[in-house]
């Protein structure tokens, strides 16, 4: 009887009937992965075919290769969830035959957006599926009832075997079908748990298969691990189309989305929602928010990102705290922690404040995350009113400020500095430091926001960058 899954060494490729700690190929620990073992082709040829032996070259006929300007390529329209931050993160929709795996932690969202989007799917016409692993179909409709009408006409199914799963989608032929999530369906020929490696990527595979041959457009909501990256194979990653993960805290009221992976559409922009009775709400103007709950104590500064082509206010605070640990501590949440410690380092050689002795809290509020370099100058400009406990607002208009630090102290260029002028402007943020203005040094910025009435012409852009 003929062995339906094996193991193969993902260092060496060795293959194994039984699972071993260590490969016997290569020595490697941990390596073994189970996959189903492939099925004999007819006319492979004779000789037997035992277990890690090459099969027999069989005779094909070449295929002509034709040039991509004479390949016929039908315009297929994109599927719009009615979700304006998610078609606008998808690239203007989902794309019939694609592959999306959106990821985030328990509870952030991730089931209650597919549901909303798979409910204006249904009401504009299209057909959809709902395959739940987790949840009861009973439990499913307890979250649908809370999105609306159009939520409850989505036909969901409760189904954990992955041949029934792949049957029923042959069958109904969906135009979007989501899978919540991927890690609870299972192949009946691999004895591996659901959630293995094995399982995912055979779960994965045959599931990619059938939507590009039926033009479906699969959704695969997938789970991440406690350092947040999205559980499963890397392989996971690189077989789907596009990869949208949730970042965020669930106690937190805002939400963002950004997508990590995009094969139609760009990945450097971000979607910001807000947790409601009612569910995931998208927040259109982001800054409007962050911007009015800014504070105007010591320790606040307006940071103007960039995701992507789209600016975005954040308000950046800092607390510096007296210390006795040794070495104090530096916490960073929302920012990299490895660009706090960059700019703390500038701040002590190249503006003589020395934090050695005190413990740095550096924090973007609403739960957003900033990756770019240009929030550099606003971490410093926090730090450095939060040490000296000296607010930079002016009065209730807080001070915005953008810019990379170098090294050795200068502020550097950042893309689209006209962009950012024109969301403060939009919200009356008459001070901005950024590298275009008279400020070219961390040493000029400082001094100029820590002046006051004067930090305001000497933080006004100039009449170019308008």
């Amino acid at each position: 009887m003929l062995a339906r899954s094996l193991f193969v060494c993902s260092a060496c490729g060795h293959e194994s009937p039984k699972w071993h700690g260590r490969c016997p190929g290569c020595g490697e620990w941990n390596t073994l992965v189970e996959e189903a073992a492939p099925s004999a082709r007819a006319g492979a040829g004779g000789g037997g075919g035992g277990l890690g032996r090459r099969p027999s070259r069989r005779r094909v006929q070449p295929v002509r290769p034709v040039a991509l300007a004479d390949v016929a390529a039908p315009a297929l329209p994109r599927l719009e969830t009615g979700i304006g931050e998610l078609d606008r993160l998808l690239g203007g929709g989902l794309v019939p035959g694609s592959l999306v795996l959106i990821g985030g932690a328990p509870g952030i969202g991730k089931s209650t957006i597919t549901a909303d989007a798979l409910g204006n799917l249904a009401a504009a016409g299209r057909r959809t599926l709902y395959v739940s692993g987790e949840e009861s179909a009973a439990q499913v409709k307890l979250r649908a009832e809370r999105l609306g009408d159009a939520a409850l006409r989505v036909p969901a199914m409760a189904e954990t075997d992955l041949d029934t799963v792949v049957a029923t989608i042959e069958a109904e032929r969906p135009d979007v079908c989501v899978v919540d999530s991927v890690q609870t369906l299972a192949a009946a020929e691999l004895s591996g748990a659901p959630g293995s490696v094995g399982q995912v990527r055979e779960v994965a595979g045959r599931l990619a298969e059938v939507g590009k041959r039926r033009d479906i457009a699969v959704v695969l909501v997938g789970h991440v691990t406690k350092d947040g990256a999205l559980a499963g194979p890397r392989v996971l990653e690189h077989l789907v189309d596009c990869v949208l993960q949730f970042e965020g805290e669930r106690e937190r009221t805002y939400r963002t989305l950004r997508a990590l992976k995009n094969r139609f559409g760009s990945t450097n922009d971000v979607g910001v929602f807000e947790m409601r009775e009612e569910g995931l709400v998208e927040v259109a103007d982001a800054s409007s928010r962050f911007v009015a709950e800014a504070a105007s104590g010591p320790g606040s500064v307006i940071a103007c990102a960039m995701e992507g082509s789209r600016p975005l206010l954040v308000e950046v605070q800092a607390l510096v705290a007296p210390t006795e640990l040794v070495p104090p501590r530096r916490v960073a949440n929302g920012i990299d922690r490895n660009r706090l410690a960059l700019v703390l380092a500038v701040l002590a050689r190249h503006a003589g404040l020395a934090l050695g002795s005190s413990d740095v809290f550096v924090s973007v509020a609403g739960g957003v995350r900033i990756d770019e370099p240009g929030s550099d100058l606003a971490v410093a400009l926090a730090v450095v009113s939060a040490a000296r406990g000296v607010p930079l607002a002016n009065g209730e208009r807080p001070l915005a400020a953008f810019g990379e630090v170098g090294l050795t102290g200068e502020l550097r260029y950042v893309a689209h500095p006209d962009r950012r002028l024109a969301e403060t402007r939009k919200f009356g943020l008459e001070r901005v430091l950024h590298p275009d203005s008279p400020v070219q040094s961390l040493r000029a910025a400082l001094a100029a926001a820590l002046e006051g009435d004067r930090a305001g012409s000497a933080a006004t852009p100039p009449a170019r960058a308008a």
